[in-house]
């Protein structure tokens, strides 16, 4: 393996990491779609102000994730998130519409109401959770545009990637995709449920609830990640040849999985710790760390699926008008020289995860309550 193909596979493997802690982080948003839920005025405060210290680290993950794609895979972000841009918009006004949300729910003079605001945070936790579904699912079933490298030469139109006249909105039209927007949605709800449980400390009744809420919105959403699973791995896909040409090869996530046992291996324990964490907080009313085994194994899984995305010079987003169009990551990578440069700056990597680990440990010291709900100077 030569130095550029050790750093693209450095690289995706960041982009992997940090993809699998987007959806772990999507919690927020399944927590926001679960505020309906809520019986009283007091509950409903809980919950959005227990997610209101958490709701930035999921928008700054989000932001980083594409900031990595466009320094390390730029050809894919100005392919997607340049073409289907109706997609890519949808996200971010949903996006936007949170933050907003957050900092204006409470503020002196709020003409439209808190319930205004809710609603707007429940449109995110439901919407934003099954488009980021559907754009990762692009990665495996493909979307529809065509790259043309030469084009950069044309002064009159430098336009590399060109797409299909919806721009990303067939993407959400198609089954596949949408089934692994449904199963990413309630997968937040169940994680969503299980950090109610281990963060917010009310009466009996509405951490029998939240623990209710995880048994079926866990039932939900593991019908449906098995139904991808095998939707997945039934699948044909591309394979890069040694010339950089694609090749349709049947069955490729199974070759993929097979091939790589490690895979296989974190996928297992991926799910056993998702099940593990959802069922036991589900029955067990004396146990409240389920977010955690359920976080675990949750970002293994993701990991392991854009393993099977990227790795094995397959084409981590196919072209459905032009298969020789596709990307892999050998194709759509950086120069060598700047995957050097970032590859020093990935080493602060660490200290930061570090510092976001301490600051959640300062505050989750101890679970929320209403006696300190009332005590605190800044509600959401």
């Amino acid at each position: 393996m030569s130095q550029l193909e050790l750093l693209q596979a450095y690289w995706w493997l960041l982009i992997s990491v940090l993809g699998a802690a987007l959806v772990f982080l999507l919690f927020v948003q399944g927590g926001q779609s679960l505020l309906c839920s809520a019986h009283t005025e007091t509950e409903r405060q809980l919950m959005v102000n227990s997610l209101g210290r958490k709701w930035e680290l999921t928008f700054t993950t989000l932001v980083v994730f594409g900031g990595a794609f466009f320094a390390s895979f730029p050809l894919f972000y100005s392919t997607s998130f340049g073409g289907a841009y109706w997609l890519w918009m949808l996200i971010l006004v949903s996006f936007v519409v949170q933050a907003v949300s957050y900092e204006y729910r409470r503020k002196n003079g709020n003409i439209y109401g808190t319930r205004f605001y809710d609603a707007l945070l429940m449109f995110n936790g439901v919407f934003g959770c099954v488009m980021l579904g559907v754009a990762v699912a692009m990665m495996f079933f493909g979307a529809e545009f065509t790259v043309a490298k030469g084009n950069i030469l044309d002064g009159g139109n430098p336009v590399i990637s060109r797409w299909a006249s919806t721009h990303g909105l067939e993407a959400m039209l198609c089954w596949r995709n949408l089934l692994l927007g449904l199963a990413v949605f309630f997968l937040a709800r169940t994680q969503a449920a299980l950090y109610f449980v281990n963060n917010i400390s009310a009466d009996g009744a509405f951490a029998g609830r939240m623990r209710k809420n995880a048994g079926v919105n866990g039932a939900i959403f593991a019908v449906l990640f098995v139904g991808f699973l095998v939707v997945l791995l039934l699948a044909g896909g591309l394979r890069q040849q040694a010339d950089g040409s694609f090749a349709a090869e049947p069955n490729i996530y199974l070759h993929n999985l097979l091939n790589m046992w490690w895979t296989l291996v974190l996928l297992l324990v991926g799910v056993v710790a998702v099940l593990y964490g959802i069922f036991r907080t589900a029955f067990d009313s004396r146990w409240r760390v389920g977010i955690w085994f359920s976080g675990v194994g949750t970002v293994l899984v993701v990991i392991v699926l854009f393993a099977l995305a990227g790795y094995g010079s397959t084409a981590y987003y196919p072209s459905l008008l032009d298969p020789q169009s596709s990307l892999s990551i050998a194709n759509s990578s950086s120069s060598l020289f700047t995957l050097k440069v970032m590859s020093w700056v990935s080493v602060l990597v660490p200290f930061v995860l570090a510092y976001i680990a301490y600051v959640w440990r300062k505050m989750n010291a101890h679970p929320l309550t209403p006696s300190e709900l009332n005590r605190e100077h800044h509600q959401y």
